[in-house]
């Protein structure tokens, strides 16, 4: 059973890097390499998702009830909040088949320090590559706006992509959307979005993984990890929203890619 300090800085970890395209899985992966602490275990990374998963539902709550409305009218009323969600479904369904997949054939190498090196160095590349291309469709992905089918497939075809740690889920689907022209508000809209059922899906996956830790101690732990996630959650999509109003990405290309080059070092000095 973890101690409460190891509780919050998994939260933390999870809260404040599961929005921003630097890779939460990849985090917790390393966490125990770093820390050397035993692993936490998908019970416990599953309670975290919860956590922000509570925080995107409370930030993005109006695109939330405009789809409820959409789906409740069946698209006579509210078209908008009709066509979002069946875009936010089609744009789920590649990754969700590719992680049923990973889910039962578990590769050792998604738990490797290696595997989150090298993929923070290659897709921070791609992040940087696809934030120089120009806004060619200024209004796209912004409420109001829906975005094309076609668009919405890339993105959701990227995504499958995130189910190598350090390549970050929001980072690929943000990266495709950038590379399709949308604007970097619009493309961290949809990347919070499309995170809904992403997160809930690996949720009831893993939640046999949950209930098999025996005795009131693991409930305790989950459920304070989830609320302390929650709210670096909820305090991290307020800043990414706000420093998305007047700058670019680079910040976490440069912090991922000084990472993956740690990473590196680290490991061929034998640290890990």
């Amino acid at each position: 059973m973890p101690d409460f300090f190891q509780l919050l800085v998994l939260s933390l970890l999870q809260g404040v890097t599961e929005f921003l395209p630097v890779s939460s899985s990849g985090h917790l992966v390393l966490l125990p390499f770093i820390t050397g602490w035993a692993d936490q275990g998908r019970g416990l990374d599953v309670a975290a998702h919860l956590g922000t998963l509570a925080a995107v539902l409370i930030w993005w709550r109006a695109d939330i009830i405009l789809m409820l409305r959409g789906l409740l009218s069946l698209g006579r009323k509210h078209a908008e909040g009709w066509l979002l969600f069946w875009q936010l479904v089609l744009a789920s369904l590649p990754v969700i088949l590719a992680g049923l997949l990973v889910h039962i054939w578990d590769p050792d190498f998604l738990r490797l320090a290696l595997t989150v090196a090298v993929a923070n160095l290659v897709f921070a590349g791609w992040l940087w590559w696809a934030d120089k291309q120009p806004e060619q469709a200024p209004d796209v992905g912004q409420p109001g706006q829906p975005a094309s089918w076609r668009a919405v497939l890339l993105i959701g075809l990227a995504q499958i992509l995130a189910l190598i740690p350090g390549a970050s889920r929001s980072g690929v689907t943000i990266s495709m959307a950038r590379q399709l022209g949308w604007p970097r508000a619009a493309a961290a809209r949809f990347s919070m979005l499309l995170s809904i059922p992403v997160i809930a899906g690996a949720g009831c996956l893993s939640l046999l993984d949950l209930a098999g830790q025996q005795g009131a101690t693991s409930l305790t732990a989950a459920l304070v990890t989830t609320l302390l996630s929650f709210v670096f959650a909820l305090l991290a999509i307020r800043w990414l929203m706000g420093w998305l109003a007047r700058a670019d990405f680079r910040i976490f290309v440069i912090y991922r890619l000084v990472l993956g080059v740690l990473l590196l070092g680290f490991l061929a000095g034998g640290f890990f």
